[in-house]
């Protein structure tokens, strides 16, 4: 069994602008998917909006640059995700389709695992 995490993008103005019917139908869409998968989900989490984001970027001479806000601004921002565990990419995808989204969308990415070869540190990425 393989780990994917689903990352869920959305516009962050339909959530300030849905109304309070909206807003229960998609958290009862989230509980719902939470409810039926419970078993493959491994984790999951909403996140603040971006509006409370810090990035920390190096500054090239050694040191870092802390700024407010998202390190991209886009107009989908991440606004959650699911970590959830799957024979495969195509039953992660079948997962995720069930994931309720205003208007945005859903990134799958599958874990790295890291390898270790006793004495070489291993492992295929930093």
């Amino acid at each position: 069994m393989s780990q994917y995490l689903i990352l869920i993008y959305d516009d962050e103005a339909a959530w300030d602008s849905a109304d309070e019917r909206s807003s229960a139908d998609m958290l009862e869409g989230h509980y719902a998917f939470g409810a039926r998968h419970e078993k493959d989900v491994v984790g999951a989490n909403a996140l603040q909006p971006t509006a409370t984001a810090t990035s920390v970027r190096p500054d090239g001479s050694g040191g870092f640059t802390i700024t407010d806000g998202p390190f991209v601004e886009t107009k989908e921002a991440l606004g959650g995700y699911y970590l959830v565990e799957a024979p495969d990419l195509d039953a992660a995808i079948a997962m995720a389709r069930q994931i309720p989204v205003f208007s945005g969308g859903l990134e799958i990415r599958p874990i790295l695992v890291h390898t270790t070869t006793a004495g070489t540190g291993g492992g295929n990425r930093p």
